[in-house]
């Protein structure tokens, strides 16, 4: 579909737009749903030809008492953030299916997800949900993208000068993928991202009926442990300052479902290549914040201080790979909604990520901020590479390839010898 006549001015290019335009193409609605701030409304202006507001309080109150009121408009109609109203998924949903299959109709943008029990119906087959991230690299302009990573699935690669330092990347993590911030000083995304944090912990927590405070330390204790798959005990441990009880436990878990909800965090599953295997359930997920700069924010870090503190760069790091390597998975052909994992297994082995398609295909990623670490994540790479081949339940027991994302790096290359790529961050893109 082609974008539409709300489109704003400044609009800039999202990949999302490819995923959008395919799913107005082929549903009735699109919800676009994903973290406050991250450019949702823009991208569904940009496709849309008449909008309704419910965050406005006296649009809210008009579609409280008639939901179909927030239907009006040209369509592509736009629906900003209609869980405000929840009973407009309904009506949607009921227009969808009299409209007699016509596509395009309305784009829907979400900042949490309710429970099942908020609307009547789930919408499948009318309304499709459409994931959205905060900006990429690839997207700011600061990935050159001349390493596709749907060319290295398909075996296409050529050699790039790269020459990325570690001190511009210290400075994106901590501004952050957030649309407003891009140009903007270090001081003014300091206080945006303290701005949402106090919108989360102050306005959305406490409509979910939990307490704001206590969200700030699960919070923290999430920084603190971004990246890993910390036990509820830990994070209560954390939070309450003393052996956590069963009631504790529990109160961080509902703290981290509200969490989930409103897209704050997202986590990554474990993987294993026999389809069946256990290890898909069994092993407890990783969390990441949907932005890195909410896990530096958290930890009143900056970008002089994570040049003094590799160990916290290099995880801060970490959850910047995996947050574009998620986005550009998304475009993939043949890419499930979750198609970005990790592996761990009882030996002690553990690689970054794994990209999985539907047909199959794999490839695996280990992450370092400099060159020196590159040795060692090929090293586990191809150990998961070994312990694959030799797993008579594999479905398809050969990687189509391996690569090691660096940080600091000079070149994007193919190690011949190794069997791997590795290449600079700032050099890939979907």
């Amino acid at each position: 579909m082609e974008q539409g006549s709300l489109k704003p001015k400044k609009y800039m290019p999202r990949l999302v737009d490819r995923l959008l335009s395919r799913a107005l193409d082929d549903f009735g609605a699109v919800e676009v749903y994903g973290p406050m701030w991250c450019g949702k409304t823009w991208t569904s202006l940009s496709f849309g030809r008449s909008v309704t507001r419910l965050a406005e309080p006296d649009v809210r109150r008009v579609a409280e008492a008639d939901p179909s009121i927030a239907l009006l408009g040209d369509r592509p109609h736009v629906i900003d953030e209609w869980q405000d109203v929840p009973s407009v998924w309904d009506a949607v949903r009921n227009f969808v299916d009299d409209s007699g299959g016509e596509a395009g109709l309305f784009i829907l943008t979400g900042s949490s997800s309710l429970k099942r029990d908020a609307v009547a119906h789930s919408g499948a087959g009318r309304i499709l949900r459409v994931p959205m991230s905060t900006m990429t690299l690839a997207e700011t302009g600061e990935s050159s993208g001349k390493v596709s990573l749907s060319g290295l699935f398909e075996g296409r690669f050529e050699p790039q000068l790269v020459q990325q330092k570690l001190p511009e990347l210290a400075s994106i993590i901590c501004r952050g993928g957030w649309p407003a911030l891009q140009g903007k000083s270090k001081r003014a995304a300091t206080a945006y991202i303290d701005s949402y944090f106090d919108a989360v912990f102050d306005v959305n927590i406490p409509k979910r009926g939990l307490g704001g405070q206590i969200a700030r330390r699960v919070a923290l204790s999430l920084a603190r442990n971004v990246g890993t798959s910390a036990k509820l005990e830990t994070i209560a441990e954390d939070v309450f300052s003393e052996r956590p009880t069963d009631a504790m436990k529990n109160a961080v878990s509902e703290y981290i479902t509200a969490f989930e909800r409103l897209y704050l965090i997202r986590p990554i599953r474990g993987w294993d290549a026999p389809i069946r295997s256990k290890s898909r359930l069994r092993v407890k997920p990783k969390r990441y914040f949907s932005d890195p700069s909410l896990a530096a924010n958290l930890l009143r870090t900056n970008d002089t201080r994570l040049l003094e503190d590799g160990q916290l760069f290099g995880i801060l790091f970490e959850s910047l790979c995996m947050h574009d390597l998620s986005a550009y998975a998304s475009l993939l052909p043949e890419a499930p909604r979750d198609a970005l994992h990790y592996y761990r297994d009882s030996d002690g082995l553990e690689v970054d990520a794994v990209i999985e398609l539907r047909d199959g295909r794999w490839a695996a990623f280990e992450v370092k901020l400099g060159e020196a670490g590159v040795d060692a994540g090929i090293d586990a790479l191809l150990r998961l590479k070994r312990k694959v081949s030799l797993n008579p339940a594999a479905r398809n027991p050969s990687p189509e390839f391996l690569a090691v994302l660096t940080g600091a790096g000079e070149v994007a290359r193919y190690d011949k010898e190794a069997g791997a790529y590795v290449i600079p961050v700032t050099a890939l893109a979907p």
